[in-house]
């Protein structure tokens, strides 16, 4: 303990693991042991704390014991029974609501209604993709996110038109946030040590300029086809994808400006937009 009595979390997740806490390799599971870390976490990445917040996979709880002092409406949410255990037994003086389910079950709107909120999280790289698209996909019900990611997963969410870390994820994140890279995590922050660099990322939900909700489903069809071969031409790909002659793929792309031996990897979110409303106006 601290002179303030608070045990510093690297001697927090020791006394646990003693006690026959385990990292499950198989959820993806490595434990922040860095207040400094932890902190600055909560500092940078969090809004205003009257706000309505859900952790995902706190693990021990590292990150909660910060959070829930300072966030007076916040619910964890944790799939592993063990840690559950050890949540409820170790921060049952803290006031917070842990539910014990799958994250990818979670609807937003069933915590606080028709509120926004926040949420945050340490999202394991196994899931972390399927997890982004379950909660991005409730962005009605949210302000932002705070989470870390592998860097490399941060790197395809933050990549803009014209490098191979661009794709349907850079796409699908900016199209519903403004991404913010904080900061990077050494894996010496965390107990086991990865074998990678972590990235904290904070994403700021706003609809992006311009798109309809309501083409959503159409606009992810072209996408979809256009990175399905993405070393091929855009030309070939959409052709392919959509099921279209090359002549009217070729008339396609020429009415929405986007030149035809692109490959997607080059094509921004407003050209992809174009090739959209193009083909939309010729299939009606």
């Amino acid at each position: 303990m601290t002179k303030a009595g608070w045990e510093d979390t690297a001697s927090y997740v020791r006394r646990v693991v003693r006690h026959g806490v385990r990292a499950k390799k198989s959820l993806g599971q490595n434990f922040l042991v860095n207040d400094s870390i932890i902190e600055r976490i909560v500092r940078e990445g969090m809004p205003l704390n009257d706000l309505p917040l859900v952790e995902i996979g706190p693990g021990p709880g590292a990150l909660t014991r910060m959070l829930a002092p300072k966030f007076p409406r916040l619910w964890a949410v944790e799939l592993d029974k063990e840690k559950v255990e050890l949540l409820q037994r170790e921060l049952n003086a803290y006031p917070f609501v842990l539910l014990h389910m799958d994250a990818l079950k979670l609807k937003l709107a069933n915590l606080w209604g028709q509120e926004k909120g926040w949420l945050i999280g340490n999202l394991p790289y196994y899931i972390t993709n399927p997890l982004l698209m379950h909660f991005l996909n409730q962005a009605e019900s949210l302000l932002g996110m705070t989470v870390m990611v592998q860097k490399e997963v941060a790197d395809r969410m933050c990549a803009l038109p014209g490098g191979r870390d661009y794709g349907i994820l850079s796409i699908a994140v900016q199209l519903s946030a403004e991404v913010k890279r904080l900061f990077d995590v050494p894996p010496s922050a965390f107990w086991p040590q990865p074998k990678v660099t972590s990235t904290v990322l904070r994403l700021d939900i706003r609809p992006y300029p311009g798109f309809s909700l309501e083409k959503r489903d159409v606009f992810f069809k072209v996408v979809r086809a256009a990175f399905a071969q993405r070393r091929k031409m855009l030309l070939n790909t959409l052709s392919s994808g959509l099921s279209l002659p090359k002549e009217l793929t070729a008339e396609i792309l020429k009415a929405a400006g986007v030149d035809p031996k692109l490959r997607a990897e080059d094509v921004g979110i407003l050209d992809y937009q174009k090739i959209v409303a193009v083909w939309e106006a010729q299939r009606n």
